[in-house]
């Protein structure tokens, strides 16, 4: 299912409309979905170990919360925030700088491994892991699939 960046996110409330959400890749739309993303985003950390497990328990809650709810598009938010936590940091472990490319020449930079941000990586792709196999998101997820496809017949 392909994120539809077609909307006006400025003017959509999820939480109200969740049948205008489309789930996309990885993390599409994650910096755009609100309430959710000035939610979540606050708890979003990961420079230390420590900070990273703090970031990823509170947002891993925060699943748990929205799964309380039959908040599909609130689990499926804290899912990519999970995941970018965990593509984040290990960005920065594999480069200090955080790029992967130099910028003028587009070359790909030397790996630099930072073991503190590894660690981070690894607390943030268990939680990762650990919401995108729950039972209830798939069932959820499934659901909402379906409506979004019945939705977007209705759009065109």
């Amino acid at each position: 299912m392909t994120f539809d960046y077609s909307l006006d996110f400025s003017t959509i409330d999820f939480r109200k409309q969740p049948e205008l959400y489309r789930i996309g890749r990885g993390e599409q739309g994650v910096l755009l979905v609100e309430p959710y993303k000035s939610e979540i985003l606050p708890h979003w950390k990961f420079k230390t170990p420590q900070v990273a497990r703090n970031s990823a328990s509170k947002i891993y809650k925060m699943f748990l919360d929205y799964q309380a709810k039959d908040d599909f598009v609130g689990m499926d938010m804290a899912r990519k925030f999970l995941q970018m936590g965990y593509t984040r940091s290990r960005r920065y472990a594999n480069h200090k700088s955080g790029r992967k490319y130099a910028a003028k020449t587009k070359e790909l930079l030397p790996r630099e491994e930072d073991h503190e941000k590894a660690l981070s990586a690894q607390i943030f792709y268990k939680n990762w892991q650990k919401a995108r196999a729950d039972k209830k998101y798939l069932r959820l997820r499934n659901q909402h699939l379906k409506l979004s496809e019945n939705t977007g017949k209705l759009r065109k």
